[in-house]
């Protein structure tokens, strides 16, 4: 063999290798379903907040414990505990991404990240809504 042939293949083995090194890096997102399989693990999910059960969040008693029901766009549900302080505007948030591990009974989570699309729609007639009548009607 040429010595260009074998650092070509030396480059390709290291290439491989680190390629197999970021694999285990890469995070998925978990349905309920899913994470109740691997109870335990830590997972990524991406759900809602279910509106139609309380919230239980007590800021004088207990300040780092939240506890809401989660939905996941296959309409499975679970109890979701959070050992931190109620996120600002959890109730008007439309997609959670909740970072933790699958317990017994619950989703025992270490952070929640709150997604908004609102923001980044382009809705002109929302937009006009928000604009004094004289803008808006110079809009049209």
């Amino acid at each position: 063999m040429k010595k260009l042939h074998i650092i070509l293949l030396v480059f390709i083995a290291a290439a491989i290798v680190v390629l197999i090194s970021f694999m285990g890096s890469l995070t998925t997102y978990d349905t309920i379903a899913t994470a109740k399989e691997k109870e335990g693990k830590f997972v990524h999910l991406i759900a809602k907040l279910d509106k139609t059960k309380p919230i239980q969040y007590d800021a004088v008693n207990n300040p780092n414990f939240l506890s809401f029901t989660a939905i996941d766009s296959l309409g499975g549900t679970v109890k979701v505990v959070y050992h931190n302080a109620k996120p600002d505007n959890l109730e008007m948030t439309d997609r959670l991404v909740l970072k933790g591990s699958m317990e017994q009974d619950h989703f025992d989570c270490k952070e929640i990240m709150m997604k908004c699309p609102s923001k980044y729609k382009d809705d002109m007639k929302a937009a006009q809504k928000n604009l004094p009548p004289a803008t808006a009607s110079a809009t049209n």
